[in-house]
């Protein structure tokens, strides 16, 4: 344990000895994102607010469902905040591919490209927090002290995401397929997880296992934390927590050992 704990501490010092190379990176892939399209930062909010309006149809006038706030802006949460999980890994396994002719020149953190893919996603949510906060005016939400460990929900739904964003990544370089299997997995994960409806609804053991996705107690803690007024349930964030941080270790120990292998797979 002892040993793995210092190539991770390696890893995360090396990290940061190319952190100019890491900003630069995200600053990149955020010009090529948006670059000449007319709607610029609008595109971070419009997928979010569109499938806001479509379930907010379905669940409140097709099949309406109870939920602790109005129905939109509790949507418009999970989906600010999944969206968030969802493109990041989007970019992500595709990052290395995408890349291929820096991939194999000299030598410098490969993981660079994956998290540059999860970084640019956290200006995009930034920017779709704006709306956010005036929906939360809008309905009347008020601020809490609990507001302030939204930073620590943040921080665990960004070692969640960075974990499986380095996996995917290269997972993609040895096998191709991986990121149109991806995509089926992530459709049917949006509906395992409590993104625009509270899992308590489906009632006995599907809710129970669906409290094991990390995904589920980290929205909730968004939720709770922002409208809600309230911490987090302790043991759901608390395993989430843990989880994160393991697959982070263990992910990021993976992709680096495989490292030297990667310009042999391109």
């Amino acid at each position: 344990m002892g040993r793995i704990l210092d190539e991770f501490g390696e890893l995360i010092r090396e990290q940061v000895q190319y952190r100019e190379l890491l900003l630069q990176m995200t600053y990149r892939d955020l010009l090529l994102r948006y670059k000449q399209t007319v709607m610029g930062f609008g595109w971070a909010v419009f997928m979010p607010l569109v499938n806001t309006v479509v379930f907010s149809v379905i669940f409140t006038r097709v099949a309406p469902i109870e939920t602790p706030v109005p129905y939109p802006i509790y949507a418009f949460c999970g989906l600010l905040f999944w969206n968030f999980f969802a493109s990041s890994l989007r970019f992500a396994v595709s990052s290395l591919t995408t890349n291929t002719s820096l991939v194999t020149k000299v030598y410098f953190p490969r993981e660079i490209f994956p998290l540059s893919a999860v970084l640019v996603t956290v200006v995009d949510t930034l920017v779709g927090m704006i709306l956010l906060a005036g929906l939360m005016i809008y309905y009347g939400v008020s601020l809490s002290p609990a507001l302030l460990f939204f930073p620590v929900v943040f921080f665990v739904h960004l070692m969640f995401t960075a974990a499986l964003a380095l996996f995917l990544a290269m997972a993609n370089l040895f096998y191709r397929d991986v990121k149109y299997l991806f995509e089926i997995v992530l459709t049917v994960w949006m509906f395992l997880s409590s993104v625009v409806y509270p899992v308590e609804l489906l009632g006995g053991r599907l809710a129970s296992v669906m409290q094991l996705n990390p995904m589920t107690p980290i929205l909730d803690a968004y939720r709770s934390v922002l409208l809600l007024g309230r911490m987090p349930d302790p043991g759901p964030f608390a395993v989430a927590s843990g989880a994160s941080l393991v697959l982070l270790v263990a992910f990021w120990l993976a992709f680096h050992r495989a490292e030297f292998s990667f310009a042999e797979n391109i």
